[in-house]
């Protein structure tokens, strides 16, 4: 894909964390907290939902040892794991991506509900 930044390698392959014959991981260019990452497929592909089985059985080991390396590196308390998969959804590289997010304790003040709150006020039950 033209243009793409996760299709060509030169614009990160020094961060690259580990990688496979189908799937990279990265150390992610803005990160959230120390230690995110991101996974994202060798070829070109926009949605989770465009995955055979196989390929997300890979993506997700891929995700269990970069977890790996994170936990030596930074010791993070929990993790938060996402994907924007649409524009809608916040997606702004149209490439397939998976965020490992760690956590640590006291980043926010209450952290409860996690991922439930991307949309204002309406994570709370």
């Amino acid at each position: 894909m033209d243009n793409c930044l996760f299709c060509d390698k030169n614009n990160f392959e020094k961060e690259i964390i580990l990688e496979d014959k189908l799937f990279y991981a990265k150390w992610d260019g803005h990160p959230v907290s120390k230690g995110h990452a991101l996974i994202f497929p060798k070829k070109h592909i926009k949605s989770l939902f465009d995955l055979n089985e196989s390929e997300i059985v890979a993506f997700l080991k891929l995700l269990k040892e970069v977890k790996k390396i994170i936990d030596s590196k930074y010791h993070p308390d929990a993790y938060n794991i996402g994907i924007n998969d649409g524009v809608e959804a916040g997606r702004t590289i149209h490439h397939l991506h998976i965020h490992i997010i760690p956590r640590y304790k006291g980043d926010v003040d209450d952290p409860r509900g996690g991922v439930r709150h991307i949309i204002p006020g309406k994570g709370f039950y």
